[in-house]
């Protein structure tokens, strides 16, 4: 399902179900949780009280117990990690996180998908590296609840330096009153799906078009990119034009 754009502009990304320790009823938004939103918006769906979910990118700090030392935290391992290296990603690259997501409306007290909505790709955080965790022993007790931080299930992939976990620089390079990480609200600014195409048909500035995106370097089409129908990676160096589009977003 779609993960809700809620009446008040929040991307209220869902974190993708998993065995990992964290359920859908230990997150909460505004004192619901996860499971009551999810539930609500669909109540065909099959998580329920017993369904873990995988909380990565972990950028939303109000959402679940932390410490006081917690930061925003993203894991990568196996293939994805390996794209990751072969692109040579390190400190200072930024990632945009985005994902599948819908308008909802409140409706008789509710919480639902708004008729007619789009499906859209919309970007709704970021995070630009300040540090790069591979070796568990480096991995700090604070950091100890994340997924990828679990000893028993990425064992091996830690001994072969195949799974890593991103911390964010303390302020953004390129403007410095903004966090290392954080949240979008949703805008056109943040939504890639070009109006009135499919959700993986995506829309950037003109001044972009033709520049080397990996993943899919035979994407530019006439008139939009297309994206591939199941992608984690897509991957770019910033030139001018990148930078005005990234401007574009933060500024507010």
């Amino acid at each position: 399902m779609p993960s809700p754009i809620l009446p008040d502009g929040t991307l209220l990304s869902l974190p993708i179900p998993s065995n990992d320790k964290i359920s859908y009823a230990d997150i909460s938004w505004n004192g619901q949780s996860y499971l009551e939103i999810i539930r609500e918006l669909n109540p065909n769906s099959q998580i329920n009280d017993a369904s873990y979910c995988h909380l990565d990118p972990d950028l939303r700090e109000s959402i679940y117990n932390r410490s006081n030392e917690w930061r925003p935290a993203f894991g990568q391992t196996g293939s994805s990690l390996t794209e990751l290296k072969d692109h040579a990603i390190s400190e200072g690259d930024l990632f945009l996180f985005f994902g599948w997501f819908k308008e909802t409306v409140m409706s008789d007290g509710k919480l639902q998908f708004r008729r007619n909505a789009p499906n859209l790709h919309v970007i709704y955080g970021y995070l630009q590296i300040g540090k790069i965790i591979t070796s568990l022993g480096d991995v700090p007790e604070w950091l100890s609840y994340h997924p990828h931080a679990n000893p028993q299930k990425y064992a091996q992939a830690w001994l072969n330096r195949q799974n890593a976990i991103f911390i964010p620089a303390q302020k953004l390079s390129f403007s410095n009153q903004l966090a290392g990480s954080g949240l979008f609200t949703f805008s056109s600014r943040v939504t890639l799906t070009k109006k009135g195409y499919s959700r993986s048909r995506w829309e950037f500035p003109e001044t972009m078009r033709g520049i080397e995106i990996s993943h899919n370097p035979h994407g530019w089409k006439r008139d939009y990119f297309q994206s591939a129908a199941r992608g984690q990676e897509f991957i770019f160096d910033c030139n001018p034009a990148v930078m005005d589009w990234l401007q574009s977003m933060f500024e507010r």
